[in-house]
């Protein structure tokens, strides 16, 4: 999956847990995209089996979506307190940085930072907050 695929899985995994629910408008305007473009990249990760869309034009994430979506979120938590933590970088170049990175470190290389940081006793706090 592309950066710009992974940034809307997340989206509406934010969004989810903000208000409850998501439709392509509320994606669009937390993103500062634009309705036709969101239009078409949900259709995308419709048809790739990272979402689906009631009746109504709500979005769910499917349990691979889901599984994605989080993924991604862990690694930008995760990296953003780094960065804010233990390099003293400033949170919002930190924020941007981290979401940036978190599209292109490995698996194995993200998992490597977490044991590295549980085996010298630090501890990076996570959880759902808003951000952009």
């Amino acid at each position: 999956m592309n950066e710009s695929g992974e940034n809307y899985l997340e989206t509406i995994l934010l969004l989810k847990a903000q208000n409850g629910q998501v439709r392509s408008v509320d994606v669009a305007k937390m993103l500062g995209y634009s309705k036709p473009s969101v239009s078409r990249a949900m259709g995308l990760l419709k048809s790739d089996g990272y979402i689906f869309m009631d009746e109504n034009g709500y979005i769910e994430l499917t349990g691979q979506g889901e599984k994605l979506a989080k993924s991604i979120y862990d690694k930008h938590v995760f990296l953003t307190e780094f960065l804010v933590k233990f390099a003293e970088v400033p949170r919002e170049t930190a924020e941007e940085d981290a979401c940036r990175i978190e599209h292109v470190i490995s698996d194995d290389s993200f998992e490597g930072l977490k044991r590295y940081m549980s085996r010298n006793g630090r501890r990076i706090a996570g959880g759902m907050h808003q951000r952009r």
